[in-house]
């Protein structure tokens, strides 16, 4: 058990004073109730319950601090997503979280490991434990890694959004194929690792993108190509007004030879 914590603590960049602390977080209910850990308080629920609410602040005072001018329902739109089970079930996904739980026979082989609710719990339950260990810095320290990256410093909260969506739908109004992404290089220590992911709309309109974790890359990505697309098609519409009158289909066409540089 000590080599499965020390892994995980590598990959957070992060070494517990308390490894019980740690051990407690990953486990679930299910396993509790079937072998609970000698010397070990309970399961994770508690942490969990703790986690959420640091989470909560943490998010908030960043989103406040990027952004001193924001209106209240702007602020609480990007709080919903970043502390959303969708968003924290993505993160635990990246960090790989779901291989060091300690779960129950019956909910290990059930596919827990992959469950949204539960990994986002067991990030909930592991920011108490970061928090409880190493003080506010070490939670914080996480939940920017992990969790805010992808509201990257300086970028306004109106044209945060979900690219990969505004991508998708943008290519399905033009009649184009479904975009596509690809992980092409994964590089530095398991603990800080740096993803480059490349995004994909036919055989040529592509843009490259790196980020901490495969969705924060796949975002910027999205992001890079959709302006490209974008920036294209005008350029055909001002050099060629005829091509309004244009079947979708083919401005969508003539957009692929617009290929983003690698």
């Amino acid at each position: 058990m000590r080599s499965v914590l020390e892994a995980l603590e590598a990959k957070l960049g992060y070494a517990f004073r308390n490894r019980d602390l740690l051990e407690r977080a990953l486990t679930h209910r299910s396993r509790f109730s079937e072998m609970p850990p000698a010397g070990q308080g309970g399961d994770n629920e508690q942490l969990e319950f703790l986690g959420d609410s640091i989470l909560g602040f943490v998010v908030s005072e960043a989103l406040v601090l990027r952004h001193p001018g924001a209106r209240e329902g702007h602020l609480s739109k990007w709080k919903a997503h970043l502390v959303s089970a969708s968003h924290l079930h993505q993160c635990a996904l990246d960090l790989g979280l779901g291989e060091f739980l300690l779960l129950g026979r019956g909910e290990d082989m059930s596919g827990g490991r992959e469950k949204k609710a539960l990994l986002s719990d067991a990030v909930e339950a592991l920011i108490a434990a970061l928090y409880i260990d190493g003080g506010l810095a070490a939670a914080q320290s996480f939940i920017q890694a992990r969790i805010l990256d992808v509201l990257p410093e300086g970028t306004e909260l109106a044209s945060v959004a979900d690219h990969k969506s505004a991508l998708q739908e943008r290519t399905q109004s033009l009649r184009m194929p479904t975009p596509a992404y690809h992980t092409i290089a994964v590089e530095g220590p398991d603990h800080s690792k740096i993803f480059t992911v490349e995004a994909r709309v036919g055989d040529e309109l592509r843009a490259q993108a790196s980020g901490s974790s495969k969705k924060a890359a796949s975002q910027k990505a999205a992001r890079i190509l959709l302006q490209k697309l974008n920036e294209a098609i005008a350029a055909e519409t001002a050099a060629a007004p005829a091509d309004a009158a244009k079947p979708a289909t083919e401005v969508g066409a003539a957009s692929n030879h617009a290929k983003s540089p690698a």
